[in-house]
């Protein structure tokens, strides 16, 4: 429930203005997720999110910059197209060879993106194993990563 909670919170930050911690907690039971001030807080520290300004000296809550640079397209591009030399996928294991020392970069970069056909990663210092559910999914997955290095 927390995961689902924080994905709802993040997707609403990204959203719309959302001003106050009750807010907040009004927009998640809109959509059917019941929470209290105090779990609205705690979710608020454990996403970071920051306030900035909107004008009129007004603030919102917003994801910190640095995560939004973690989450970019743009910068999941480039470091495939910097660091992937090699890929391919067995069953529901998608594979992918990097350059010496830049699997562990990319698997956080994949791991960040969350989509929600990849179960996790396992990374070594040139290799990264991909756990793809449902199997049939793996064949996708590599097409979305090909993309990438276009």
């Amino acid at each position: 429930m927390k995961a689902l909670r924080h994905a709802k919170i993040k997707e609403l930050v990204e959203h719309h203005v959302v001003e106050t911690q009750e807010e907040l907690a009004e927009a998640l039971r809109k959509d059917g997720i019941e929470v209290t001030q105090a779990t609205v807080s705690r979710d608020i520290k454990e996403l970071m999110l920051i306030k900035v300004p909107t004008g009129e000296g007004r603030y919102r809550y917003a994801a910190p910059p640095e995560q939004n640079l973690i989450f970019s397209q743009s910068r999941m591009e480039r470091i495939f197209q910097d660091s992937i030399v090699g890929m391919d996928y067995s069953q529901n294991i998608v594979v992918l060879r990097t350059l010496p020392g830049a699997a562990n970069a990319v698997a956080s970069t994949i791991d960040h993106v969350r989509w929600p056909e990849i179960m996790g990663t396992v990374a070594g210092d040139d290799t990264i194993f991909i756990v793809v559910k449902p199997p049939e999914a793996a064949p996708q997955v590599l097409a979305k990563f090909h993309r990438l290095l276009q």
